[in-house]
């Protein structure tokens, strides 16, 4: 997102005498229509007290990553103020003044780095033209200082506070032209920063969308049939709405047609609402339901057919090519080593320690929400088309979501809250059982790569060729389920071909942390770690290699690294920075002077995705019953130029590679349309005693930051399998771990 020229700050006085500054966005630009983007998007308030009190508006939505801390920080640097006298609130959607607010695809550091920081010169430098305005003195002369203005030649010194009301007065400076800080300077910026929220989280004060509570506030629960998009043809629902505490049974058509393809906001599945006192009493009433479904063709499904079909697939003529260039099949021919091998990884779920749900009220032909949503404004816009009204008569609370890992960016959960509570006269939280949120997810999809790489005598790659087997019908992948014609390793061996060929899915699949690239590293990096022990070369030395060594340019089409998440040209993969991340974990691991012993191995690897580079190196040990430790994780990353919060960068890492190892012990599978897994006893998370040990190391480097809610976790995955292979000689190509003979010590 651009910071137009023609943007500038909306000043207003405030009750009381105090300043609000708005990056603010024309009418004209309002007024150009949804077709056309707004030039300015990015938009951010501060509001600053008569008494110097500064509250600083978090436009974003907030699970976990930190937006409602780090960008609030930046304005903070550049208004020089200190962070403890800050006090960081919450927006309510309102993209016509704040411009896109969500989290997800680590795209708020990149987008809001430059805007963010310079809104807070802009209300600096007005604090400063107000004070040298009172006191007759140059600006120039006019230093500032934790939210105070001085002027050192006649020892005058007030606080912002009292000078908020005139700078609202004052002409806006060109948001361009503002000067900012030296980085040498910064105070907040790459100063490890308590979370704004952590106090609340550990005192278990109500922060959370499940903590939303209102005045005469009822509770919703929905029974849904146990194949996707199945509807009700009977239940006994009179006998239902005679249970205690029952208010009202309501029957949800949906609407949802099961085909091959199923887009990426469906709306809601069909099913029976039970509305209650309490959601004790509705999820009671739920287990008294006596529903006779009409499941439909997606009880045909299953994980058996899947795999039948993807391996005929795999043996036919691929359905289309996403990317070729040299002659590939004629590379491998002359090639005097051919290595090929099939991966396979499952369906997941996300499994959200904070199950979905939303709180909404209807009153008065309008609607108010408080929704859990990273993608709140495509919320609002999906819950106006279903109820059949205006956007402009919603109100969304964004609250504090328990985890979101890509679930919380569809929004079934929030448009069910608001059908209902269009329903009912009075305000209904709906809340799903963890039972519901494991069952009716928009799953990461699973796939099938067929490889086959070629090597010369040397040792050195000849060809690349994969098929990747997706689902989808044809022209659409599944949501989650795309390529990009740059995905690595694209552009770099000699001769490389990129195939896909799709099968039908009658179901819900969507964007888990690192879409795409929580399985294509694995494959990849899995694969090339087995072509370099066919070369009888050093994993590491043969990806070096491989990286200094690129072929062919970026490619032009409109599709991206990772199926449109990464931009295309020349920033999608920059060799310098793979290659800096993969010598610095070397270094940190001392992975040229490892150990080498049976059952006990390391495994490297590195990932390029959401314009970050991490790699990671996995020590590993596999006891006789194939249990396997991870005893350490070194993990090296090159976000840009700055980690502006150090102390929360690290947890993301460390939470990155935790969840990745988590997904290589978990499946969702189907029979008769039906998901097997229903909790957390046959869908497990990581537990405590089973992380390792993780050091996180940056490489900083001359490019403006981004985001680590994603390139943290793609990487875990093959550093684990190949430090598993490099302790038994066994290669994991089939996830989970069990499938594999594997399990968690």
């Amino acid at each position: 997102m651009r910071m137009h020229r023609r943007s500038f700050l909306q000043l207003t006085a405030l009750a009381g005498g105090g300043l609000a500054l708005s990056l603010y966005r024309s009418p004209m630009a309002i007024a150009q229509g949804p077709e056309k983007a707004p030039e300015l998007t990015p938009q951010a308030f501060i509001h600053i007290a008569p008494d110097g009190a500064v509250t600083i508006l978090a436009r974003a939505s907030e699970s976990g990553q930190g937006m409602r801390n780090m960008l609030p920080m930046l304005i903070a640097e550049e208004l020089d103020v200190d962070w403890k006298d800050v006090r960081v609130q919450q927006a309510d959607l309102n993209e016509k003044i704040y411009g896109r607010q969500f989290s997800g695809g680590s795209a708020n550091t990149p987008m809001g780095w430059e805007p963010m920081r310079r809104v807070g010169a802009a209300g600096r430098q007005l604090l400063v033209t107000a004070a040298a305005q009172t006191w007759a003195v140059p600006a120039a002369e006019c230093t500032t200082q934790s939210g105070r203005v001085m002027h050192a030649a006649s020892g005058r010194s007030a606080s912002y506070g009292e000078f908020a009301a005139k700078a609202a007065a004052l002409p806006a400076p060109d948001l361009a032209s503002v000067k900012l800080k030296d980085p040498k300077d910064y105070c907040i910026i790459g100063h490890s920063q308590q979370g704004v929220d952590t106090r609340k989280i550990v005192t278990g004060k109500p922060l959370f969308g499940i903590d939303v509570q209102l005045p005469g506030m009822l509770y919703a629960s929905i029974e849904k049939a146990p194949v996707f998009a199945g509807k009700v043809k009977s239940a006994n629902l009179d006998e239902i709405k005679a249970l205690p505490g029952v208010r009202h049974v309501l029957v949800i058509d949906g609407g949802i047609v099961p085909a091959a393809y199923t887009p990426w906001e469906p709306g809601m599945e069909p099913g029976i609402a039970i509305v209650a006192d309490t959601w004790w009493q509705a999820q009671q009433a739920r287990k008294k339901l006596k529903v006779d479904w009409d499941l439909g063709p997606a009880a045909a499904q299953s994980s058996q057919g899947f795999a039948t079909k993807a391996a005929d697939l795999l043996t036919a003529p691929p359905q289309s090519t996403v990317r070729r260039y040299g002659d590939v099949d004629a590379a491998l021919k002359s090639s005097p080593k051919v290595v090929e091998a099939t991966y396979e990884f499952p369906f997941i779920a996300h499994v959200t320690l904070e199950p979905q749900g939303a709180t909404a009220h209807w009153k008065d032909g309008k609607l108010e929400m408080w929704s859990t949503s990273t993608l709140p404004g495509d919320g609002c816009a999906l819950v106006a088309k279903t109820l059949g009204i205006q956007e402009s008569d919603i109100t969304t609370h964004m609250v504090r979501s328990g985890g979101s890992f890509g679930r919380r960016l569809q929004n079934d959960y929030l448009v069910e809250a608001a059908w209902i509570a269009k329903r009912v006269d009075a305000p209904v939280k709906l809340l799903w059982s963890r039972e519901d949120d494991i069952a009716h997810d928009p799953f990461r999809p699973g796939g099938t790569f067929g490889l086959k790489a070629g090597l010369d005598a040397q040792g050195k790659m000849t060809a690349w060729r994969q098929h990747f087997v997706t689902f989808g019908d044809g022209k659409h992948a599944t949501s989650g389920g795309g390529i990009g014609q740059d995905a690595y390793p694209a552009g770099f061996p000699p001769a490389y071909a990129l195939y896909s060929s799709m099968q039908p899915l009658m179901l819900r699949t969507g964007a888990m942390r690192a879409p795409g690239d929580n399985a294509y590293c694995w494959v990849v990096q899995s694969f090339l770690d087995e072509v370099a022990h066919a070369a009888g070369c050093d994993p590491l030395d043969f990806q070096l290699g491989l990286l200094g060594n690129k072929q062919m340019p970026w490619s032009s089409g409109e599709h991206d690294a990772v199926g449109d998440h990464e931009p295309t040209g020349a920033s999608v993969l920059i060799p310098e920075r793979y290659i800096g991340v993969l010598q610095l974990v070397a270094e940190k691991s001392g992975w040229a002077n490892r150990t080498k012993a049976p059952g006990r191995g390391m495994g490297i690897a590195a990932w390029f995705c959401h314009l970050g580079y991490f790699a990671e190196v996995a020590d590993v040990s596999v006891d006789k019953q194939n249990r396997v430790t991870v005893h350490q994780v070194w993990a090296a990353g090159d976000v840009g130029s700055q980690i502006i919060n150090p102390n929360a960068a690290e947890s993301m890492a460390q939470g990155g590679i935790m969840e990745g190892m988590g997904h290589m012990a978990q499946e969702i599978t189907l029979k008769g349309g039906q998901i097997q897994q229903s909790n957390f006893y046959n869908f497990p998370l990581m537990r405590m005693r089973q992380v390792p040990k993780i050091e996180v190391y940056w490489r900083k480097t001359d490019y403006a930051p981004t985001g680590l809610g994603e390139p943290t976790l793609p990487p875990i995955l093959p550093a684990v399998g190949n430090a598993i292979f490099a302790a038994t000689g066994k290669r994991i190509r089939t996830l989970p771990l069990q499938r594999s003979g594997f399990s968690w010590a």
